[in-house]
This record gives C-alpha cells, structure tokens and sequence, in this order.
C-alpha cells in the first residue's frame, strides 16, 4: 500500500486551507462536514465559500500563508498553483509532523481525499492514491449503487442498540448476532422506513439473545424492468443480492438473473402462451411455502409487478396468510420499450393518453372495450399481442381507426437484439411475419409512432458489450 487508510476525528479540531478558489471551498467542506474548524488564508474567497455548511466554523485569518499559521493546526489543505509556495508550505506542515494534501500535487502530500459515500456513521472511502481518480470516481459510483442511504439509518439504529446487545450477549456471540440483525427483516425493515417495526424486531431478538430465532421469512415481490439490467432500481438490487431463493419467470432476461446472489437458490415458474411451466395457483403457495420456512424470496417479474404481471394475486395470497412481503416497482414494457423504440407514449400534438392492453385471445377474440381503446386522440400499447396482431389490426379498424394509423411492433426492447417493424394497421401483421418476429413483443398504435424516425435514438449493434456485462452487476464478492 503506498497509503494507509485512515479516517480522522477532526471534531472541534483546527484545521488550515490555504486558497479561496471553489476548489478550496469544496476541500474546507469536507472538513466542515467532519466537524471541524477552518482558518483559511486566501487573499480573496469565492463565493462558493459562502453557501457552504457551518460557515460560523470558517475563520478568513490572513491574506496569505505564514508558517505560524500552523501553530495549532490538526491538518492542513493547501490549494495552490505556485510550485515553490506549495512545497515550502509542504516542508513546514512535515517538519511539524502535521497531516498536509496539497491538491493537484501528490508528491506533495501526507494525505491524500478519496472518493467518499457517506452513510453516517458508515463511510466508505475510495482512492487510488492520485494515481487515477477518474477510475477511483467509477468505483465509487458503482458502489453508489450498492449501498443504499438508508444504511446511515440501520448504522444509527445498530449503535442505539449497542449497550443493550453487550449487556444481553455473550462477547464470542455478538459478532454472529449481529450479522444475523443485518441478515434478517430487520434491515429491510429500515429500508424501506418502517424503523418503529424494526425496533420492535431487534428489542425482541435481543430478548430471545440466546437461540437468536430471526428465522421469520419474508417475499420481496420485485419488478425486474423490460429486460435491461441498466433499468433496475437500487432497490431491487439489493433484494436481488440477499434474497434466499429466486422464484423468476420467462420474461426476467439472464444478465438480470446473473446479478442476484449467487448462492441463492433459483426456481423458474416461467409461463409461455399456451405452457404455463407452474400455474398461478401454485406460484402463489409456493411463495407461501417458502416464506414460512424462514426465506428470504425474491419474487422476481419482468417489466412491473402491478402491470399485467399478477402481482396483485400473489400478495392477495400472501396477506390471507399472514406472510410479511414488500413490493418494488420496475419499469413496465410500456414505457421502457417506448423510449429505447424512440416513441413517446404521450405528445402534445399526437395523443393526450395511453391505453395499456393486453392481447391474448380467448376463443380466437379479445374481450375488450373497444369503443375505449380505439381513440384517434389516444396511443394504445399492446402487451403480449404477436400471436393475435392480424386479429388487432382488424379490430382496431373496425371500431374506428383509420387503416393508415401508425403502429409499431418492438421485439425485444430495450436490449442489444431490439428489433423495430413499423408500418400501419393494414400493413404491420405482413410485415411482422416478414421480419420473423418472435415473443416477447410490445405493439404500439398511435400518430405518437411517427415520431420514431426522428426521435429514434438507441442503436443495439452499438451496445452488445451491454449483452456481456451491465454497469450495475456486481462483483463476485458481493453477491
């Protein structure tokens, strides 16, 4: 290591910068967060100085740099251009054996500022040494993503709890006592701010101290977006990286499922047209089943749980029997498809709603409120509608549509094989077949489709490393 990772208490402490640029600003606010006081030496401030945090704590004590304005000092900061300046005031804070970062200038310094996440009382903290910052900039932002806010909450609540643990639990059990706290419902509970529940939880695992019983199960009933891995949210990351068992269905595409832990034990209830793998019934006890046998599991759905996707029966399911679940949304096909197809859903000059459908056929028809849907005014997205487009068209037509509407047919979206066919009512089915589409689509009718040549911006032959590898998945390690 050509640096040891430290972390300072600069409380009430005295620290010095010398500089008044924004630059310097924003190295004095590090220290102000830390809680520290700040003499500076500048002949001028920014006015970035004035909107920073405490700045009762912030002392202008000189127009340039003496050395006796070390005299007291906890650390130093120097921003500065000149060389010699730099390296004189460098010498003088060493000499005093006083931690000094001279920005820009790592020759020059004791101490270097790494790329910080702050989740008081966690701090993470990322450098690699000056030597590359833009990469020590990505790490950190990948691990943005991976360590929510509300881990500041679950620090703050462990540390309310510490004195009671030490006094309840043996000292060779604590360690394992607590990763069983941040293992179980009780973090989850944080997260999602339902802190006076999660009080309630720990006070009762510490009660029960000496068998540690956190085995109560829980589902996370999670949407996994339109295929993309981009498009997940933090949330569904997280639960995507702790949960027990993965029950997934077709539509949940494999670089989503190569991001959940990967321990965790996987079980497929995909359903096809015309083959469903488990029937819903069975999906729903299952989820049961495996909530009471002290699972964490992750429900995990293409596109949105509440859209099409038969959430709304699994949780029925769940209430009915007292199994705890939390639900997080992903982005629907309709609106994830759209925007990769370049095809607003909503536009001023075109359509001033949407219409979310779906197109299975029952009987070789659709019972639909086609006096509803077939609206000039209106676009009308169409989930699971390749098998019966013929049929669609037709009867978009016969209840009022022009047959020169425009319509679109994505295959699918949002991932580097995206495929786009558009055309018009009559003209879509012909041209569908043609290209030889196949499931999963999304069908798009509307004047809003007009727009997808000029707007049209995602290029899939320029993103096939996306196929290998998202942004978001996480290291081995971690999952």
């Amino acid at each position: 290591m050509n640096y040891l990772p430290i972390f300072l208490d600069l409380r009430d402490r005295h620290c010095l910068v010398v500089g008044g640029s924004e630059t310097a600003a924003r190295k004095a606010e590090l220290l102000l967060r830390a809680g520290a006081r700040v003499d500076v030496a500048a002949p001028a401030l920014h006015e970035a100085w004035e909107r920073l945090p405490g700045t009762d704590r912030v002392s202008r004590v000189a127009d340039s740099f003496s050395v006796s304005l070390l005299d007291g000092k906890d650390a130093v900061i120097v921003v500065e251009d000149d060389m010699a300046l730099a390296t004189l005031i460098s010498d003088a804070a060493r000499a005093r054996h006083l931690p000094i970062n001279v920005a820009d200038k790592p020759a020059l310094c004791s101490y270097i500022l790494p790329s910080i996440i702050d989740r008081s009382p966690i701090m993470v903290a990322v450098s690699s040494g000056g030597e590359a910052p833009v990469l020590a900039r990505m790490l950190r932002a990948r691990l943005e993503t991976m360590i929510p806010a509300a881990y500041g909450r679950l620090g703050a609540l462990a540390s309310r709890f510490k004195e009671r643990v030490r006094g309840t639990v043996k000292p060779a059990q604590r360690r394992a006592f607590w990763e069983k706290v941040f293992l179980s419902p009780v973090a989850e509970m944080v997260f999602s701010g339902r802190e006076a529940e999660a009080e309630k939880q720990l006070e009762a695992m510490i009660a029960n101290a000496a068998t540690h019983d956190i085995s109560r199960g829980e589902v996370y009933l999670v949407g996994a977006g339109p295929g993309n891995p981009d498009l997940l949210t933090f949330r569904a990351l997280r639960l995507m990286q702790q949960a027990d068992v993965i029950v997934h269905d077709r539509l949940v595409s494999q670089p989503i499922l190569d991001m959940c832990r990967r321990d965790a034990e996987r079980i497929y209830v995909g359903k096809e047209r015309d083959d469903h793998a488990v029937p819903q019934e069975e999906i729903n006890m299952l989820l049961v089943r495996l909530a009471k046998a002290g699972k964490r599991t992750l429900r995990l759905k293409g596109g949105d749980p509440f859209i099409f996707g038969r959430g709304g029966e699994e949780i029925e399911t769940l209430v009915e029997h007292g199994v705890s679940f939390q639900v997080v949304p992903g982005i629907t096909a309709a609106a994830g498809v759209a925007s990769y197809a370049g095809i607003p859903l909503t536009h001023r000059d075109y359509a001033q709603s949407v219409a979310f459908v779906t197109g299975h056929l029952k009987d070789n028809t659709f019972n639909m409120n086609w006096d509803g849907i077939a609206r000039h005014d209106q676009t009308i997205v169409i989930y699971m509608g390749l098998k019966g487009l013929p049929l669609l068209c037709e009867a978009l037509v016969k209840h009022g549509l022009d047959s020169t509407t425009p319509a679109a047919i994505i295959q699918q979206g949002t991932l580097p094989t995206q495929r786009v066919v558009t055309g018009t009512l009559s003209t879509l089915p012909g041209l569908a077949a043609t290209a030889g589409l196949k499931a999963p689509t999304l069908i798009i009718v509307g004047n809003v489709v007009k727009l997808r040549e000029k707007l049209g911006w995602y290029q899939p032959e320029q993103h096939q490393e996306q196929a290998q590898r998202s942004p978001l998945e996480a290291p081995d390690h971690l999952r």
